[in-house]
């Protein structure tokens, strides 16, 4: 095995691999990865085989002032991609030879987000084992709220109550409809007024960067609002679509949504359409805070209420000097 250093010349052979994959998604892509390459320092690794096939990618970012690589800064979840030939003594060389590779150049230590199970398309943790023969410590915890569609747990009596009062109020969603510009850019109003009034943040990504990734992928990243009788957006979420899970991104309602159910309406009737396009889940994202430390009870209570119930994001930090060792 040997590993390279990533640099524009393996885009091809990068998403080539991040496509064979068993636990890649769309968000390991380059076209993804890049948008915001000047935010983070790339510090991935591709992983050959002595016949010069690819079997694993590395996406990390690197962080000289505490002497650390993250699989990844600019992601939710790194951690190995690995292909159908990568077996669990393979992947032991390729985190050893990770931990060489860093060494060399003075890093101390590894942050590992694994890629949750949820994303795998075939089970793919042969990483955890290692990471935790190499000492691993779990540093982060955060909790999300998934549906496994193919026996969901039925909505609460509370939710259903308020999607049949955003019926009658006249609200309605754009499913099966494409999203123009304006719905992009009327949304993010109400996104950016919501997280900026109710919780003093902002979005990670502003309008422009959502809009460009959406060109980029306009089949894995969609808009779906709810709008009320005067044709108004009154709600609405960003869904990334991977091969097994519609992951829910950036949801809102500005005061006449909430005091109406719209997001009730509209994740309802999410939920059966990917149940109908035949994902395996549909996650609404983390509900806790502070590297899993604080839990926003009222969150995961509207979630837990569409039948949601947890999968942990976790977060390990390695030695390199341990990882090497594995090969020892």
């Amino acid at each position: 095995m040997r590993c390279e250093v990533y640099s524009p010349q393996y885009k091809d052979v990068w998403n080539a691999t991040v496509l064979r994959s068993r636990n890649a998604t769309f968000l390991h892509l380059r076209e993804y990865m890049d948008y915001h390459a000047d935010r983070f320092c790339d510090a991935s690794l591709l992983f050959f085989n002595d016949k010069g096939k690819c079997l694993a990618c590395l996406p990390a970012t690197s962080h000289t002032d505490n002497a650390e690589i993250c699989s990844h800064g600019g992601l939710t979840y790194g951690g190995l991609l690995l292909t159908p030939e990568a077996t669990t003594s393979i992947v032991s060389e390729i985190l050893s030879l990770a931990g060489k590779h860093y060494k060399s150049l003075d890093y101390k230590e590894l942050v590992y987000k694994p890629v949750p199970h949820i994303y795998h398309s075939t089970p793919a943790e042969e990483d955890l084992y290692w990471i935790f023969r190499a000492g691993g410590q779990l540093i982060a915890r955060s909790v999300s709220s998934t549906i496994p569609l193919h026996c969901p747990l039925p909505l609460s009596k509370l939710r259903r109550r308020k999607a049949n009062h955003a019926i009658t109020l006249g609200f309605s969603t754009n499913l099966g409809q494409p999203s123009s510009c304006e719905d992009w850019e009327n949304y993010w109003k109400i996104l950016h007024e919501v997280l900026s009034e109710r919780h003093a943040t902002i979005p990670v990504h502003n309008c422009e960067e959502i809009r460009l990734l959406h060109q980029r992928f306009p089949d894995k990243i969609r808009l779906f609002t709810v709008r009320n009788s005067q044709s108004s957006i009154v709600a609405g979420c960003v869904m990334f679509e991977t091969q097994t899970t519609a992951h829910v991104q950036y949801i809102a309602a500005n005061a006449s949504g909430r005091d109406g159910g719209a997001l009730d309406l509209l994740f309802s009737e999410l939920i059966e359409h990917y149940q109908h396009q035949g994902k395996a889940y549909f996650d609404f994202g983390i509900s806790t805070e502070q590297g899993g430390n604080s839990l926003n009870e009222g969150l995961i209570f509207q979630k837990e209420g569409f039948g949601g119930r947890a999968v942990c994001y976790d977060t390990y930090k390695v030695e390199l000097n341990q990882l090497i060792a594995l090969a020892e």
